[in-house]
């Protein structure tokens, strides 16, 4: 029997708040984290998607951080 459960590795979300602002967040599961919590076979293929998906997501949320922030101002 197979006891794996989902775990979350990568967020990025872009929502519309209730104040009527514009709001991504971005998140990632702790590089430090992976070793402890994945079988050793599977920590390359993890390791891999957290930083590629990191490099892409952060800089995706800065950018639209950045242009919310000066349309606003």
């Amino acid at each position: 029997m197979d006891n794996r459960q989902e775990g979350n590795l990568i967020s990025f979300r872009v929502f519309l708040a209730r104040d009527g602002n514009i709001i991504s967040e971005y998140s990632h599961l702790p590089f430090e984290d992976i070793e402890r919590i994945f079988p050793t076979d599977e920590i390359p293929i993890i390791k891999k998607v957290v930083k590629e998906g990191s490099l892409k997501l952060e800089g995706l949320h800065n950018l639209l951080e950045k242009e919310v922030q000066s349309t606003i101002y």
